[in-house]
């Protein structure tokens, strides 16, 4: 039983160890589709990450140098706090986070934790909310690109920042009676000393490029990573395996086992589940926006380590992110699914 016992804990040190070698032979086993794989990642980064996140990212940092985050934080104060017992400064990430999508909200709360503007339990209650998919994604690529439906697109971007806001709701009560607002802290005043201006505008503008390019850098990376990762589950049989194991789950929600595939990728990377889901052929379409708009919720398990790799030096816990993506996923699908079923206008089953 000893032996056994040691045995177990020595598994458990070691798994990670053993993940990775087993992913690097599996690179090689299955090298040519890796290849195609990683190609289409990179593909995926130049074509639509870089494009549309890189502009955000050297503007909210630059924003980060001017009297717009302060400036929301007193206006809107009245309304922050009391819907999601944050600092009126949380505005700024929640709005940056639906107009851009994945992963600012989560780089803007990092920095807010950084320049002292929440303590740590209003940054965890902030991350759970505020890293969404922008409408751009949402809209064209889901709604136009995949659905054929401009419709569509605008129902499920509604329903992703209706459930956002209700994550963000519940989320004020969390961690309640541990929260003590601290006073802002000193490498936030630090920062804010240095305003922008023209005498320092080359310095300033290098600095949040430099920046910026980082962390889609970064995010480049875990894009190509889980393009490889999803592509190793499909050619050696495992996410065939998955779907089966996960057979009673579609019986019970009433769903058929051919949106298994697509949602255990979905789960994994969000673009290709998504893309995956959206073009299975079904006469009750419904179906195929209601799961999507689950995905688009939850983000995937992808989307969760790149904020993971961008609040961890800042020792923001995920845990309330991966709880609150969680639930925005349910009830951006319960939200989709009530209006699909009430108004007429929107029904799309053929």
């Amino acid at each position: 039983m000893n032996r056994l016992k040691i045995l177990l804990l020595k598994f458990k040190s070691n798994i990670l160890t053993l993940l990775i070698c087993l992913f690097t032979s599996l690179l090689i086993v299955f090298s040519n589709q890796n290849l195609m794989s990683a190609k289409k990642g990179l593909s995926l980064l130049a074509n639509s990450v870089v494009p549309s996140l890189l502009p955000f990212f050297i503007a909210t940092e630059l924003l980060g140098y001017t009297n717009v985050i302060a400036f929301l934080g007193r206006v809107l104060n009245k309304f922050m706090r009391p819907l999601f017992n944050v600092p009126g400064e949380g505005a700024f990430p929640f709005i940056m986070g639906i107009i851009s999508g994945y992963p600012v909200g989560a780089k803007i709360v990092s920095n807010f934790k950084e320049q002292g503007l929440c303590t740590d339990i209003e940054a965890e209650r902030l991350i759970a909310f505020t890293n969404n998919s922008g409408p751009l994604f949402i809209v064209g690529t889901v709604g136009i690109g995949l659905f054929k439906d401009t419709k569509t697109g605008i129902l499920l971007l509604i329903t992703h920042v209706l459930a956002c806001i209700t994550v963000g709701i519940l989320f004020r009560w969390w961690k309640c009676k541990k929260n003590k607002r601290s006073s802002i802290l000193e490498s936030h005043t630090n920062k804010m000393s240095s305003k922008i201006s023209l005498s320092n505008l080359g310095e300033v503008l290098a600095n949040a490029i430099m920046n910026s390019i980082n962390t889609i850098f970064l995010i480049g990376g875990f894009v190509v990573l889980f393009s490889v990762i999803v592509s190793i589950l499909n050619s050696s049989g495992c996410l065939n395996v998955i779907c089966k194991f996960l057979l009673p789950v579609s019986n019970i929600f009433g769903f058929s086992s051919n949106y298994l595939k697509g949602i255990v990728t979905g789960l994994i990377e969000l673009t290709n589940g998504v893309c995956s889901v959206a073009l299975i052929a079904n006469k009750n379409i419904s179906i195929n926006i209601i799961i999507c708009a689950f995905l688009l919720g939850f983000g995937g398990i992808s989307v969760a380590l790149q904020v993971l790799s961008i609040t961890s030096k800042n020792g923001i816990s995920i845990k309330p992110y991966l709880i609150g993506k969680l639930l925005q996923g349910c009830f951006a699908a319960f939200y989709t699914y009530l209006i699909l079923n009430n108004l007429c206008f929107l029904n799309l089953n053929l």
